[in-house]
């Protein structure tokens, strides 16, 4: 309901949380305990709400030091007709894995490419779901990514280990979509000739620097959190340098920017939630409340192919009723880690759920990610989804991957049975 009528998701969220808490109060929990449980519940998310609410900033002060148009602007350089689905996707991939965010960089790419489209008469669904394609491949992973973060934190992952894992299936999938979006690129005659002209003389080193102080703290291992705002810093000075007001300024990091987002007045509301779910997942776990249910099922489970499917559809139908990115991630994480811990490997589960909690939410039309993805694309996600690869196949290549490695593990035993022998 609180989607549909554009309600503030904490707000649908909160009956859910206050039924929660009664149901544990009802069975003799004192209330000091509950407090105490909530803020646990807290306490492990609140990286990940210092890193969204540093996110809310990255854009508007980009964008004020000219450092977005910029880098639209190279972008675009490079698309020629003949292949437009194909270095739309990639352009898309290259921006999300830079920014981190699906909607920054469909507002920062996605609003040029898909006009661009329109202009010389080129199917705009494919060229929706080319973009749609890129743009989660830095949602799901780029380590500047939120959902990235939020993931790791959840199952308990080092960046690094996530990161090595989401590989398995994350190469396969981006080859998959070079040539699904080759192809189709042979199949539409259009004009040839350049969509943008860039006078390369224009190009200033200055305004790149946010984004290469960004990657550069990162690389330094210094920390996402430093990384976010060193780039914010710096992307502050130019804009001031270049003649931004103090109150201009203000007004961008605060309010974001029209037509792209950002600010902390459109992440306020991301932040209260998170912090309510990062309670409601405590309460969760601390007083097991679906963990007895999650286990019997995943007990029958003999094999990592089992257990992947099984997660799949647990994190399917957690994104169904969620309506978003974050719960199915907390929520399905936490309650899976026990089982996935004694019987498999954390690395293991961070690539199931970073091949389905992270995507889902991108393809129900009802989910608030969709909604967003769908508005900035000018289409419905009925009409661009079949045309949107890297989202739906990754499931089905992540089962893969655990069949593969579920054949390597039997082989091993076998060899280590016979050798005993």
């Amino acid at each position: 309901m609180s989607v549909s009528f554009h309600i503030p998701l904490f707000i649908g969220f909160l009956p859910g949380f206050i039924f929660l808490v009664t149901l544990i109060i009802r069975k003799g929990t004192p209330v000091r305990e509950i407090w105490k449980v909530c803020k646990r519940g807290v306490s492990k998310t609140q990286t990940v709400i210092l890193i969204l609410f540093l996110v809310s900033f990255v854009l508007p002060s980009w964008y004020e030091a000219g450092t977005i148009n910029l880098l639209v602007s190279i972008a675009l350089q490079f698309i020629t007709p003949n292949h437009f689905f194909l270095f739309s996707f990639m352009i898309a991939m290259l921006f999300s894995m830079m920014l981190g965010t699906s909607i920054g960089t469909l507002s920062a790419v996605g609003i040029p490419i898909m006009s661009s489209a329109i202009s010389i008469d080129l199917a705009p669904h494919i060229v929706a779901g080319a973009l749609l394609s890129g743009a989660f491949v830095g949602d799901r992973t780029s380590p500047f990514s939120s959902a990235f973060q939020l993931l790791s934190h959840t199952v308990e992952v080092s960046n690094k280990k996530q990161f090595n894992a989401l590989l398995l299936t994350t190469i396969p999938a981006i080859l998959i979509c070079l040539a699904f979006y080759s192809f189709l690129d042979f199949q539409y005659d259009v004009k040839v000739g350049e969509l943008t002209t860039f006078n390369w003389k224009e190009l200033s080193s200055i305004k790149l620097l946010p984004p290469l102080f960004l990657i550069v703290v990162v690389l330094f291992r210094i920390g996402i959190v430093y990384a976010f705002l060193a780039s914010i810093i710096v992307a502050s000075i130019i804009s001031i340098i270049n003649g931004t007001t103090f109150y201009q300024l203000f007004h961008a990091l605060f309010f974001g920017v029209e037509g792209m987002g950002g600010g902390l007045i459109n992440m306020y509301v991301l932040l209260l939630f998170l912090v309510l779910a990062g309670a409601y997942n405590g309460l969760l776990e601390e007083y097991r409340v679906i963990q007895p249910l999650i286990d019997g099922w995943l007990n029958k489970s003999k094999t990592l192919v089992e257990d992947s499917v099984k997660t799949i559809i647990a994190t399917f139908g957690i994104s169904l009723i969620a309506a978003n990115q974050t719960l199915p991630i907390i929520l399905t994480g936490r309650t899976l880690l026990p089982h996935w811990k004694n019987k498999r490997t954390r690395d293991d589960l961070a690539r199931v759920m970073a091949d389905s909690s992270m995507l889902f939410p991108g393809m129900i039309p009802w989910s608030v990610l969709t909604i967003m993805c769908s508005t900035i694309l000018g289409l419905p996600v009925t009409a661009y989804l079949p045309y949107a690869i890297f989202l739906w196949s990754l499931p089905f290549i992540t089962i893969v991957a655990s069949i593969l490695k579920q054949l390597k593990l039997n082989k091993r035993r076998n060899g280590h049975v016979q050798r005993v022998s």
